[in-house]
């Protein structure tokens, strides 16, 4: 179950990316915007910002997300409820936008090749990932979960170690099928303030499959084995704790 609250506690970290995603976006008047796995919706509604004459539309598959999600919506603003396992926009989408979601899809691959294919005469697709897996707080939460006091609890949680693509990858997908592509990647230097914030972090996304396995009491122990090896690996500084933010971002048109 995720929780917008405790996803949004950083809004303005992790929003980041989503507009330098959107910025790369060449399309001038689209009429057909989608974002896959659009969570709580203020970044969706900001689409607005960018495309006014445009019908824009957010899915998500999280009930939570897609309540938040609501008090965004508008005439030119809507959310579905959608699996971007099997999801696929219209084919008069003429902008498809995914923000640090398929990263939960394990074939996400196979998905996004679809989606880029299907686009029109100059459409665009843009997604951004997270690049992270192999960062101290991702092999930190797979160690203890693998350990012998919560292996057996947690043996049912699937432990992310690369779901996704390089850079090149992903251009060489969308080249496959036609597009030209801009693809990149980004190390935010976060600066968190507070006394566990990367825990805090955490909680919003990558504890979230973990934690929904565990009861209250078992999250709580969970949270106080987590919390002292996560503050060794990232030490606070006198102005703040410094966590690494690596990004994936890929860009694909398909020329008018």
């Amino acid at each position: 179950m995720w929780d917008p609250q405790q996803y949004s506690r950083y809004a303005d970290e992790r929003s980041r990316p989503f507009y330098e995603l959107v910025a790369r976006i060449g399309a001038p008047q689209p009429s057909l915007v989608y974002d896959l796995g659009c969570g709580p919706g203020e970044l969706t509604a900001s689409l607005r910002d960018r495309w006014a004459e445009a019908r824009i539309i957010g899915v998500d598959n999280s009930p939570t997300m897609l309540d938040r999600a609501s008090a965004f919506s508008s005439d030119e603003v809507s959310f579905e409820n959608g699996d971007l396992a099997t999801f696929l926009p219209p084919e008069e989408a003429d902008v498809v936008i995914s923000n640090a979601a398929y990263q939960w899809v394990d074939n996400h691959v196979d998905v996004v090749r679809e989606i880029a294919a299907r686009l029109p005469a100059g459409g665009w697709i843009a997604i951004q990932v997270p690049g992270n897996f192999d960062a101290p707080s991702h092999r930190i939460i797979r160690g203890l979960a693998r350990s012998h006091k919560w292996q057996a609890r947690l043996a049912d949680v699937k432990l992310r170690e690369s779901p996704v693509l390089e850079p090149e990858e992903y251009g060489d997908l969308f080249a496959s099928v036609g597009l030209q592509i801009d693809t990149w990647e980004t190390t935010y230097n976060q600066v968190l303030q507070g006394d566990d914030p990367v825990l805090d972090w955490v909680r919003g996304t990558a504890l979230t499959p973990i934690l929904g396995l565990l009861d209250e009491v078992e999250q709580e122990q969970f949270l106080t084995d987590l919390s002292p090896v996560l503050r060794d690996a990232y030490p606070r500084r006198a102005y703040g704790t410094v966590f690494p933010f690596r990004r994936i971002f890929a860009v694909g048109h398909r020329p008018a």
